[in-house]
């Protein structure tokens, strides 16, 4: 690698080290004293904050500060960067504590004149297709520190119209729709549970349940989800079909193809009929086949039922 390549290498390498000896630099990328040196000297210069001890056990020392250490990026890099950023604009509520406008007003201050014109224009002509979220998450945050720190909590929820408590520990937050969703392992039922932030009403740590290791639970989906009651399905869908299954799907589902056919695969447990044939409904005449009969009886059913609102309104 290049200097440039290897000096943006060094800035992740020693990221988070309190010290370092010359002998690790030398040694990881294969380089002479000197040129560590110069290295050192270099990323200095640039900002990064090294002192020297000097002795005979002497070392290189960083300060410890709440600033990353700068890295270099591209210029397709910067405008990649900046445009996923500019997608938090959509959410009424992110799990980091910071401001959208702040974020970008830090962001165009590493950029020269030139470049910020640039990303003026493209903003004009370029828009990244987001869905507005309007729901509050008062404990995004703490839903995402509890998962990190692999910790068991008590959560207060409201749940058609009642408050309901559980203890879970969550590993894993998401975004569809215009919601914020966390998933977690429901201790009562050992079983897990997804819950809509918004509708969150208390959180905080509990000792009553140990807490997993955050491994245990990424696992596939038949594993962690699927029930022993579960009922299999195969749908065959046309190539527009592909495309709605892209657009939306669940963890209980994949798409394989075959000769130029494509099949849906999943599963739905005892209990998820109402969304399993909701959710098919949506493909319209893009199914061409459905296994088993038991799950077409479920469509025909909710088409009925829908057919005979409509016809009486």
């Amino acid at each position: 690698m290049n200097k440039s390549e290897r000096l943006n290498d060094m800035m992740l390498f020693l990221n988070g080290k309190n010290s370092f000896n010359l002998r690790d630099l030398m040694e990881n990328y294969n380089i002479s004293k000197s040129t560590a040196l110069r290295d050192i000297a270099s990323l200095e210069r640039i900002g990064m904050p090294i002192y020297s001890q000097q002795g005979r056990n002497g070392y290189y020392g960083i300060l410890q500060n709440r600033l990353l250490s700068p890295i270099v990026f591209n210029i397709d890099e910067v405008f990649a960067l900046y445009f996923s950023m500019l997608t938090l604009r959509a959410y009424e509520t992110t799990p980091f504590h910071l401001s959208v406008e702040k974020l970008k007003e830090k962001f165009e201050n590493c950029l020269s004149e030139e470049k910020i014109e640039m990303l003026r224009k493209i903003e004009k002509v370029f828009s990244l297709a987001v869905i507005e979220h309007s729901n509050y998450c008062y404990f995004l945050s703490d839903i995402l520190q509890y998962a990190i720190d692999e910790k068991t909590c008590k959560v207060k929820y409201l749940k058609k119209d009642t408050e309901q408590c559980y203890h879970i520990q969550f590993f894993n937050i998401s975004s569809a729709y215009g919601q914020w969703y966390a998933t977690g392992h429901n201790f009562e039922t050992n079983s897990p549970q997804v819950f809509r932030c918004d509708k969150i009403l208390g959180i905080a740590e509990s000792d009553q349940y140990p807490s997993k290791p955050l491994s245990e639970f990424m696992r596939s989906s038949d594993i962690l989800y699927k029930t022993k009651d579960a009922t299999d399905f195969i749908i065959e869908t046309s190539r527009k079909g592909v495309d709605l299954f892209y657009k939306e799907h669940y963890p209980s589902m994949k798409l394989d193809s075959e000769s130029g056919r494509y099949f849906i695969q999943g599963f739905y447990n005892k209990g998820e009929e109402n969304f399993i044939s909701n959710y098919f409904i949506g493909y319209g005449k893009n199914i061409l086949s459905i296994q088993p009969a038991s799950l077409k009886n479920l469509i025909i059913e909710k088409l009925s039922v829908l057919k005979k609102y409509l016809s009486e309104i």
